[in-house]
């Protein structure tokens, strides 16, 4: 969903340590949130080859899996399986939590929907459901799917894109943990 660019950018960016190479990304790309979405997801790791502590995910989210205005973003989970064991967004940001260190950064890729039923944009609710998981909200970068020629930008957008839709929402989070 990100182009590469992006992702090299958000590698040097976000992982930069003074005198060495940048950390390695471990991305996941998220398209449903159903019973089993873990085993589902499709993971890339970019880095320079050796092996180094997870410091960051980049979970790139499918347009298709975001909530729409009205869902429950607990995917229907009972009160029975509390956090981590739970389905859909709340059990996903609860086991990210579980995974990304106290000095790691969780980074959500999406962006809007548009369909019969209208214009979707899921960031209020996916950052509140981050947040009730023991994240803390940092910063909203837009991903602009263009290159440059001349003076102005081209639009090249993912061929997935709904129309009209010529970037990505990226969100930086931190887990929040308690001594």
């Amino acid at each position: 969903m990100l182009p590469t660019w992006a992702i090299e950018q958000i590698r040097t960016e976000f992982t930069h340590r003074p005198d060495q190479p940048p950390a390695s990304l471990l991305k996941i790309s998220i398209r449903d949130t159903g019973p089993g979405m873990d085993a589902r997801a499709h993971l890339v790791t970019y880095g320079n080859g050796t092996p180094s502590r997870m410091s960051m995910l980049l979970a790139e989210l499918h347009p298709d899996a975001l909530p729409a205005p009205t869902d429950d973003l607990t995917g229907g989970a009972s009160s029975e399986m509390p956090g981590a064991m739970e389905e859909g967004w709340s059990g996903f940001f609860h086991r990210a939590h579980r995974i990304v260190p106290a000095d790691g950064l969780l980074l959500l890729a999406t962006r809007q929907r548009r369909d019969d039923a209208g214009f979707t944009d899921p960031l209020g609710s996916l950052i509140a459901c981050a947040r009730t998981a023991g994240f803390r909200y940092l910063q909203h970068i837009i991903v602009a799917h263009a290159h440059p020629s001349a003076d102005q930008l081209i639009p090249t957008p993912p061929a997935d894109a709904d129309p009209g839709v010529i970037h990505s929402d990226l969100i930086v989070l931190t887990p929040i943990h308690h001594p």
